[in-house]
């Protein structure tokens, strides 16, 4: 490895206008090598990689002082690529240094097919034609685990789930094979195995190319995994900058152990029963210091009747192909489905994306009609529900969104948003009334009553989720669905937000299905879980038992592909083969269903499994299609 770096960053100081939002920032990165940048939003990770890309300009910022160096392929030539043109930048911008954005529906062009994005930047640096492109693109899609790659090239952004686009972003990014990557949060869409697979897959370009990967991210586990050095930046300064293990093993400042003391272990709640409250993390600018106690989240009514019962649930979506857009083939979402959720109870829905929990959640709401089977609200067919009575339902079970600002109209205050419910459902009467009764819901939730004046872009990702919150406990629901609703979350945020939401389930009585690709959020709050796959549940039982117990290897294999916030404990991701598992299928190539068998009380995993313990029908990763 060469002494001198790839990358320098020496002094950088970025503002927008007055505001300087990155101060004094030094560090280099090897070739080979990984950085990882690490630091709640606002800490300046994002504007830091957009500097080194000279994209801050295009964000009404600008480099004020400072130099970023950048060595060229020849070892002696090193460029300043703070002094560089636009149209200097553009030869290297994409070729020699490369990007992952942090949200793959905006940098992705809406009215251009995938296929056309990934041939354009394959015939600008690469000199590809038309046909060596396209076999080029193909190639980068499979590597990423995008089944059925040659559809998807025809395909637009918006025809894709986030986890999908997230993977063509990558593709894109490594296309020209560059010299650095820049990764801002590359996997926070992705679930565990395809997390796991981009980082096997990124770390054997590493090899293979010296690359280095300056590598920016909330996710503790990722870094532990990934990183060979890491700067912790906070409110635009590097407060600490170490080797990953000794980051890890001793930090010295008090804000980075507050940091790795908020990350949710895998593992940490063996041998309990039930989930555990446990105290707040908080860093008051000087120390961290513990909030509150420990206490288990002993809130299931067991005897009560389910607030929510699902029998046999089956949702397909037709695909219109060939000529005269026939259907010839159906997304089986979600296949034979039966849940019960109890008041009081947190029941979550694992699985890859594309496994239908998302399907589940809304189609508990009415967002989504099923194909057949009942849904029973309060012991009720909904089918055979009033218009009356589906209003009841859309009352008492609510929805938390996975993106808090797409869920929040921008043109009107919060206080309006959170008003809504109480007014569309007749809950309260008279203008003061209801303004308490918003203040009241934003103290619940850590925020205070003058926030209700404001408007969403005002606020913090994590007040953002807040407010949602809020909002979904306006109509007093029994039932909150909340999907994804953590994932894009710093992780003193995210532990902030879980306290929350165990607290008010304790105070109010609430249940929750809790979707999730976080294994380490889910043993930490869930009571029961259920594992899904291909749209069928393939175990369902105690939380204890599913984690401490996995009886079906397609459980086992999302433990297993879980990052360990501990560098001692690196995985060795091996790259999967062969092909990848699809929800898609032709009209009456009807999928084999396995019934679900009980192996200990209340455990129950799928038929399929009891016979076999290796790794059976799991193969590699399924196809998402956004349901």
């Amino acid at each position: 490895m060469s002494h001198s770096p790839l990358l320098d960053v020496e002094s950088l100081h970025v503002a927008f206008g007055r505001n300087e939002v990155v101060k004094n920032l030094s560090f280099s990165v090897q070739a080979g090598e990984t950085l990882a940048i690490v630091g709640e939003s606002g800490s300046g990770k994002s504007v830091t990689s957009l500097a080194i890309m000279r994209l801050v300009e295009y964000q009404h910022a600008s480099i004020t002082k400072g130099c970023i160096r950048f060595q060229r392929p020849d070892g002696i030539t090193c460029l300043d690529l703070t002094q560089l043109t636009d149209r200097e930048m553009r030869r290297i911008r994409g070729k020699e240094i490369s990007m992952i954005f942090q949200e793959p529906m905006t940098s992705l062009n809406p009215v251009y097919t995938i296929g056309d994005q990934i041939a354009e930047v394959l015939a600008l640096h690469e000199q590809h034609d038309r046909s060596s492109a396209r076999q080029e693109a193909i190639r980068l899609l499979k590597l990423v685990r995008l089944a059925d790659a040659e559809s998807l090239l025809k395909r637009y952004p918006h025809q894709l789930s986030g986890g999908m686009r997230q993977r063509v972003m990558i593709a894109m990014a490594l296309a020209c094979k560059p010299r650095i990557l820049v990764a801002d949060e590359p996997t926070t869409a992705l679930d565990v195995t395809i997390q796991a697979q981009i980082l096997a897959i990124i770390r054997d370009l590493q090899k293979e190319l010296g690359m280095a990967v300056i590598f920016i991210t909330h996710d503790m586990g990722v870094v532990a995994e990934v990183a060979d050095h890491v700067v912790v930046m906070r409110e635009g300064e590097k407060i600490e900058e170490a080797p990953v293990k000794e980051i890890f093993a001793n930090p010295r400042e008090p804000y980075t152990k507050a940091l790795l003391s908020a990350v949710p272990k895998l593992g940490s709640m063996q041998g309990h029963r039930l989930p555990r409250i446990e105290p707040l993390i908080v860093f008051d600018g000087s120390e961290a210091r513990r909030v509150g106690e420990s206490r288990e989240q002993n809130t299931v009514q067991q005897d009560a009747s389910p607030i929510v019962r699902i029998n046999n649930l089956v949702t397909r979506f037709d695909i219109r192909k060939g000529f005269f857009g026939g259907v010839s083939h159906r997304v089986h979402a979600v296949e034979h489905v039966s849940l019960d959720i109890y008041p009081g109870e947190t029941l979550a829905l694992v699985g890859e994306s594309g496994s239908g929990k998302s399907t589940i959640g809304r189609s508990i709401q009415l967002l989504q009609e099923s194909t057949s089977g009942d849904i029973l609200f309060s012991g009720k067919p909904v089918a055979q529900m009033s218009r009356i009575e589906k209003m009841r339902l859309r009352q008492e079970v609510q929805y938390i969104f996975q993106d808090p600002f797409a869920s929040l109209d921008p043109r009107k205050s919060v206080g309006f948003s959170i008003a809504e419910p109480i007014h569309t459902h007749g809950l309260l009467s008279g203008r003061r009334n209801v303004q308490r009764r918003v203040s009241e819901l934003l103290e619940r939730v850590g925020l205070k009553p003058e926030h209700a004046e404001r408007y969403p872009h005002e606020f913090s990702g994590g007040q953002r989720q807040r407010i949602c919150i809020a909002r979904a406990l306006a109509s007093r629901p029994k039932l909150i669905i909340a999907d994804e609703a953590l994932s894009a979350l710093d992780v003193s945020i995210q532990a902030q937000i879980i306290h929350l939401m165990m607290t008010l389930q304790r105070e109010e009585g609430l249940a929750y299905l809790f979707i999730s690709h976080d294994m380490a959020v889910v043993e930490k709050m869930s009571h029961r879980v259920a594992v899904l796959h291909l749209g069928q549940v393939v175990e369902l039982g105690p939380r204890q038992r599913v984690f401490d117990a996995p009886q079906h290897a397609y459980t086992r294999k999302l433990l297993a592909a879980v990052p360990v916030a501990d560098p001692a404990q690196r995985h060795k991701h091996v790259l999967l083969e062969g092909e990848i598992p699809s929800p898609i299928r032709k009209v009456g190539d009807e999928p084999s269903i396995h019934p679900l068998i009980e192996v200990h009380p209340g455990h129950f995993v799928s038929r399929e499994a009891s016979h076999n313990h290796s790794p059976i029908a799991v193969n590699n990763n399924i196809q998402e299609t956004g349901t």
